[in-house]
């Protein structure tokens, strides 16, 4: 289906991309515990949303 080199690519491609975000996200660090500093209480929030979500879905559904 794929090629050698296209396999070859795609590796390279994915590695060299983690390494830059990986290089980008560090860089910025201070940044990100300035201004995103309650982040994470709206990931737990959209999460547990989509949990209740989820669970209506299966009870509702029975």
């Amino acid at each position: 289906m794929f090629t050698p080199g296209q396999i070859k690519f795609s590796i390279f491609f994915v590695v060299v991309f983690i390494g830059i975000m990986i290089y980008v996200y560090r860089k910025d660090i201070q940044l990100h515990k300035t201004y995103y500093k309650g982040s994470i209480w709206v990931l737990m929030g959209f999460i547990a949303f989509i949990a209740v979500l989820f669970v209506l879905k299966t009870t509702l559904k029975s």
